[in-house]
């Protein structure tokens, strides 16, 4: 439960967003 653990998934799940739409965006091509 400490910050670092926190900020760490937070980013993990951010990056996560980011690679869907990058494979969104690279399918609708």
């Amino acid at each position: 439960m400490s910050p670092f653990s926190n900020n760490n998934n937070n980013s993990f799940i951010l990056i996560l967003v980011l690679f869907i739409l990058l494979v969104i965006i690279g399918s609708a091509n």
